[in-house]
């Protein structure tokens, strides 16, 4: 009886002689032929389960999160484009050139590496004759950048860098206008993609540069911050998160609803108290499984992104929870992610190629490159923990803040939300008038509308996500202070009083527009609640119920702010 090193020995001399009967053009096949049959080997081989795809690696993924920091970065750049030049351009609202000059006396009259410290942008470089065309500048480069790695899933390290140091020139010189914590939010994001890429090469999936474990894990220690900073915020904050009342009015007092936000609002009371109870579990409770193995981290950013879906359906809150959803995706390897890439040829048959040689064990040596890579990688999770200690200290605190960066250049950042909720909802309607007696009972005053945020009681909510309008935002949180607090809402009047085109671009209606400016201008003050459903009210169109509480400010006149504007260096409208 033959053993079986016998039969294997007699079954490879059969295969030997099988084939040495066919000829050598027949044994012998081109390189590209080869890899073709590979190939669809490989696709059939997978198709039946033989070969899929390990656990555990992150090439897919990567291409997945780069194209998701690419999507963030170009809204965000439309939005600078479209806005910058109205907001902090040569005639903007707060120009970003007088705010670099007042940085610059303030570090001692020159632009050094203290005026770089305090304001981080390449603004500092450029020409300032014309701060319009480098804002400008500066957003196309961004949307050229961006809208290639979103197209094509690659980018290197150059490219990732470029994109931040970009945005991270608009952020610094935005003032008020970008102060809010999804910018820091994306500067953080943009920052942990540049480790994503290698240096020079544009490959999807460049064998010397395999992604990093140590990258993946500062997305993922990125989405925990995020929310158990805001699930603790809201803990430590406003009682009503406490006694699960919250939801009952945050749909109709968020900084910018939309229309689902009419309907949530009216859910039953039940409804809303399970809605806060699955808030606090979401962001207080579930982010801990990022630590619990494979499965349950992946149920983390599942559950995490189902969240983030959920609140991009019932408002309109910037850019913020798309952002949120690009860290969740580290939660998710390449045999997770492969859905989303086609079963034959691209990518994934790629990856399968690698994953087959590495089993081969056909890995070829590391690279001198590859170790240095290596260094780097280590020396960015370095960073990341030691920029973390005051960030962790924070949340630990019980006089945490949220929305706030320990370094200049937000790499590590504390973030929160909604820590308190206001229970009703205020706006500031802008009037003008021809009329040359404002207090005349008989003056017609009529009615400026932005382009989002409630005014005309019959206009729907807007649906805008992920879009953002700065102004129409800001204008929120103008309705619950005073317009000292707020000056520059004055600024905005002024501008009215000159039919500004600046200004006005940034807003929907102009009652005023084909006929002369207006003589007067004025800031009512308007309770506003959502019209119930079914209700005369909504029958007759209306989707709000608003209800006068006075005027925010008096009426004003170019003549009568001219002091104004000249105690706070801006320029007169008329001038």
């Amino acid at each position: 009886m033959a053993t079986s090193s016998e039969s294997s020995e007699t079954s490879e001399s059969t295969l030997r002689k099988r084939r040495g009967d066919r000829s050598n053009s027949d044994a012998i096949s081109s390189d590209s032929n080869s890899e073709t049959i590979q190939e669809e080997e490989l696709f059939k081989y997978e198709k039946k389960g033989v070969i899929s795809l390990q656990t555990g690696t992150f090439w897919l993924t990567r291409i997945v999160l780069l194209r998701s920091i690419a999507f963030i970065y170009f809204v965000a750049f439309s939005v600078a484009y479209n806005q910058n030049k109205q907001l902090i351009g040569d005639r903007g609202l707060m120009p970003c050139k007088e705010y670099l000059r007042s940085v610059k006396r303030y570090v001692g009259g020159k632009i050094g590496t203290a005026a770089l410290a305090y304001t981080p942008s390449i603004l500092w470089f450029l020409d300032w004759s014309d701060m319009d065309a480098n804002l400008d500048g500066i957003a196309l480069a961004g949307l050229a950048l961006s809208g290639f790695v979103l197209v094509t899933g690659r980018a290197n390290m150059f490219i990732m860098a470029l994109l931040w140091i970009l945005y991270h020139s608009l952020v610094n010189v935005g003032q008020l206008w970008y102060s809010f914590g999804w910018e820091s939010q994306l500067l953080e994001t943009g920052f942990l993609g540049i480790f994503l890429c290698p240096l020079w090469s544009l490959e999807q999936l460049p064998r010397n540069c395999p992604p990093s474990l140590i990258t993946i894990w500062t997305f993922r220690w990125l989405i925990v911050r995020i929310m158990l900073g805001a699930g603790l915020i809201k803990i430590r904050g406003d009682r009503c998160w406490r006694d699960l009342t919250c939801m009952d009015y945050h749909y109709e007092t968020q900084p910018v609803p939309n229309p689902m936000s009419y309907y949530m609002h009216r859910s039953p009371w039940w409804f809303h108290r399970f809605e806060t109870l699955s808030n606090h579990f979401i962001e207080l409770i579930v982010p801990f499984f990022t630590f619990m193995g494979r499965r349950m981290c992946m149920v983390n950013g599942a559950l995490q992104i189902l969240f983030q879906v959920a609140l991009i359906i019932s408002g309109n809150l910037s850019f913020l929870n798309w952002l949120t959803v690009v860290p969740s995706l580290a939660c998710f390897d390449d045999s997770a992610l492969a859905f989303l890439f086609r079963p034959s040829g691209g990518p994934r048959q790629t990856l399968l190629k690698i994953q087959a040689e590495e089993t081969a064990g056909k890995t070829p040596p590391p690279t001198k490159g590859l170790l240095i890579r290596r260094v780097l990688n280590v020396s960015l999770g370095v960073l990341i923990a030691y920029l973390s200690i005051p960030v962790v200290m924070n949340l630990f605190s019980a006089k945490q803040i949220m929305n706030t960066s320990f370094d200049p250049l937000r790499i590590v950042n504390t973030y929160g939300a909604f820590g308190s909720i206001t229970k009703e909802r205020t706006e500031v309607i802008l009037q003008g008038t021809l009329s040359a007696d404002p207090s005349d009972p008989g003056a017609v005053w009529e009615e400026y509308e932005f382009r989002c945020k409630p005014g005309n009681v019959k206009r729907r909510p807007c649906l805008i996500s992920p879009y953002h309008y700065r102004l129409d935002w800001l204008m929120w949180f103008a309705a619950f202070q005073t317009y000292e607090q707020s000056e520059w809402v004055i600024h905005i009047a002024g501008r009215l009083l000159a039919n500004d085109s600046t200004v006005l671009s940034l807003m929907d209606h102009n009652p005023f527009q084909g006929r002369q400016k207006p003589r007067w201008i004025r800031g009512e003050h308007y309770r506003y609640k959502f019209s119930e459903p079914g209700s005369l009210k909504a029958s007759q169109g209306n989707w709000w119920i608003r209800k006068r509480i006075g005027p925010y400010f008096p009426p004003v006149d170019l003549a009568g702010l001219r002091m104004y504007f000249q105690s706070r260096n801006w320029p007169l409208p008329d001038s």
